[in-house]
């Protein structure tokens, strides 16, 4: 049965390489046949197109300009007109503010997928909480106890995301290659985050973190994640000035915005995160978990459905010094580095198993039975 996924489509982050995912691994869940609405070009678009599944143009909205909002709906009037899609899942509180009203009027099942803690729900998550799903899809047991206030009226399933293991034939030679290309000598412990840059993703505490490590040798950080939205180029500046002023500068590289990610873990010893808010998920810490990474992140929120001490530190949110202890115990340790990241493939694929959680998918939604 068709399921048409609504999004924005503007940026890339969890929700979008999620998406991909459901494109890409969509013949593990033969009973989902899975189309996706967005609303602006962008490499989501790119890559879903690259994966061969149907991908339709709602047209460019601001819901501060209504006759866009307006336009879109029509699109998608016309789209959910024929009656063959079975389901129709929003994902985020925009899409859902946006296109639910629209899906309510059709035979189409209604899913919400909440990505995003909504402990303080702001304006947009109220509007869109109008309209009321047949089914609140939660992306981790953080994350449905917010979702079930807001969505009252609502039944509320956690489904982890799929998350597949990356397809690298060689990881050795990736590893290889991957440093060689970015000037990193083979002996270096390699610490990496790769996030949107966003404040909250701790890049700052991350920094100083490392600054406490200056006179520790051969290490290296690695920060993946470009400009995407106005100030992120200005807050990656203040980070670059920030490792500047701390000495570090030339230990520290901001890869700008890379799609070699499972490469870039190949290559790397630490995965670090020290976020200063809650994780609602986290796709890319079962990302490391699958490369084998040690993880380094805080102790709050989704994060902690994946990650335990049998994985990597977990530290407290904000705490640049116990972000730079964990660090340095890892980096000394080369032992301790391969056994937390020996148990991560396993943990990874308990979780996030793209076969068992797309059939879990489609079952919530309604496109196969139960």
């Amino acid at each position: 049965m068709k399921v048409l996924h609504l999004s924005a489509g503007n940026l890339y982050g969890g929700i979008e390489a999620y998406l991909v995912t459901l494109a890409r691994c969509r013949d593990l869940a033969s009973g989902m046949e899975p189309h996706f609405g967005l609303c602006f070009p962008g490499r989501v678009r790119d890559e879903l197109i690259a994966a061969g599944v149907p991908v339709h143009d709602l047209g460019a909205v601001r819901v501060s300009r209504p006759w866009t909002v307006l336009r879109a709906r029509r699109r998608l009037k016309s789209i959910l007109g024929d009656g063959t899609f079975a389901a129709a899942v929003t994902h985020g509180s925009w899409p859902h503010a946006v296109f639910a009203p629209v899906v309510r009027t059709t035979r189409a099942r209604l899913a919400s997928a909440v990505h995003g803690d909504l402990s303080d729900p702001t304006w947009l998550d109220r509007r869109a909480a109008r309209t009321h799903p047949d089914v609140v899809l939660s992306n981790s047991r953080f994350t449905a106890g917010p979702a079930a206030k807001l969505f009252a009226r609502s039944p509320v399933e956690v489904v982890y995301l799929p998350v597949p293991a990356p397809d690298i034939r060689d990881p050795v030679a990736a590893r290889r290659e991957i440093r060689a290309a970015l000037g990193t000598p083979p002996e270096a412990v390699v610490i990496l985050q790769a996030s949107r840059l966003e404040a909250w993703k701790g890049h700052a505490v991350h920094v100083e973190a490392l600054a406490r490590l200056a006179h520790v040798p051969d290490w290296e950080a690695w920060f993946a994640g470009g400009a995407q939205k106005p100030g992120e180029a200005e807050f990656r500046a203040d980070l670059m000035a920030q490792a500047d002023r701390a000495g570090i500068a030339a230990r520290v590289k901001f890869l700008g915005q890379r799609t070699d990610i499972p490469r870039l873990m190949a290559a790397a010893d630490i995965y670090c995160q020290p976020n200063t808010m809650p994780e609602p998920f986290g796709l890319v810490f079962v990302e490391a978990l699958y490369a084998g990474l040690p993880v380094v992140t805080s102790g709050a929120g989704g994060v902690t459905e994946i990650v335990s001490e049998g994985h990597g530190v977990l530290t407290r949110p904000g705490d640049h010094a116990s972000v730079s202890a964990a660090l340095l115990g890892l980096i000394r340790d080369p032992a301790r580095r391969r056994a937390l990241g020996a148990a991560g493939p396993t943990r990874a694929a308990e979780l996030c198993d793209p076969a068992r959680q797309l059939k879990r998918l489609a079952t919530r939604v309604g496109a196969v039975s139960t």
